[in-house]
């Protein structure tokens, strides 16, 4: 036999070898090994008229009194003065999909959950207005701190344009992704994946090994550990492990309310929940 023969055959069997211990090691893991899928297509994007009634929503009048008062909640400025207005277009918030974790063929990499519109007060603060269909109209489901929503959506359309800006909320971390590439938006997106960012089945296989056995329908889901989260739960939750991807029936799913942060503050009768972000340290 050829020495050529030889090399071959050592190259077959240390690929054999290869392919054998990740197999085994997906096995230990109680994960299937994912193969290369194809791109998907980006997520569905909301209709123009459903943006335009989540724009006309988050700035009515009773949202506008209820963002007064969220944002003279600390005494930071007087509810009469606060005159809040909202701030440029109202824009899709996408958050990482299920399906895409676990590794379906064709999953978009995020669905849309929601729409967000930009909140200002006289004093500067900023505000995130959260909008969902609900009973056949957009209206307001949601009031958070800040504005990370509408600044991360313009900070992907200049790093990746034409991109699916999303958020993978299990570490509060923003990502753009366009065919091949997703890049990091915020320093916990960084830490995920480099700040060169990576390729999408890279993303693909991280978030897979992340909670791939997390997600609904798993033992981890039926403990009881992922999901079910109220106002009361939410703090609480959020000091253990990172919950699983959630698949939910509206734009508004239960991660993503309770990832915005626990604790809401009632602003009067019939008004939305405040919820203030809790800010990662």
């Amino acid at each position: 036999m050829t020495d050529r023969m030889h090399q071959q055959q050592h190259v077959r069997r240390n690929a054999a070898r290869a392919a054998a211990a990740g197999a085994l090691t997906a096995a230990l893991l109680g994960l299937a090994p994912l193969a290369h899928a194809a791109t998907p297509a980006p997520p569905a994007a909301p209709t123009a008229a459903g943006v335009s009634a989540a724009h006309e929503a988050a700035g009515s009048s009773s949202t506008l009194g209820t963002l007064s008062r969220f944002f003279a909640r600390d005494g930071a400025v007087a509810a009469a003065k606060a005159q809040p207005r909202i701030e440029g277009a109202t824009v899709p918030v996408y958050t990482l999909s299920p399906q895409f974790v676990a590794g379906k063929d064709g999953a978009p990499v995020a669905t849309l959950d929601f729409l967000a519109s930009k909140a200002v007060s006289s004093d500067g603060q900023k505000a995130s207005v959260w909008t969902a269909p609900t009973g056949g109209d957009w209206k307001v489901v949601n009031i958070a701190t800040g504005d990370d929503e509408t600044r991360y959506a313009a900070e992907g359309a200049r790093k990746l344009s034409g991109g699916t800006v999303f958020r993978e909320p299990q570490i509060d971390a923003w990502f753009v992704q366009r065919g091949d590439k997703v890049l990091p938006l915020d320093a916990d997106a960084v830490r995920a994946v480099g700040a060169q960012g990576t390729t999408l089945d890279g993303y693909r296989a991280r978030v897979h090994k992340a909670y791939g056995d997390k997600l609904p329908g798993s033992a981890y889901a039926k403990d009881g550990r992922a999901g079910g989260y109220g106002p009361q739960q939410a703090a609480a939750e959020q000091q253990q492990a990172a919950p699983a991807p959630q698949e939910g029936s509206g734009p508004l799913s239960t991660t993503s309310a309770a990832a915005a942060g626990g604790a809401a503050l009632l602003l009067g009768a019939g008004a939305v929940a405040a919820r203030r972000r809790l800010r990662r340290r």
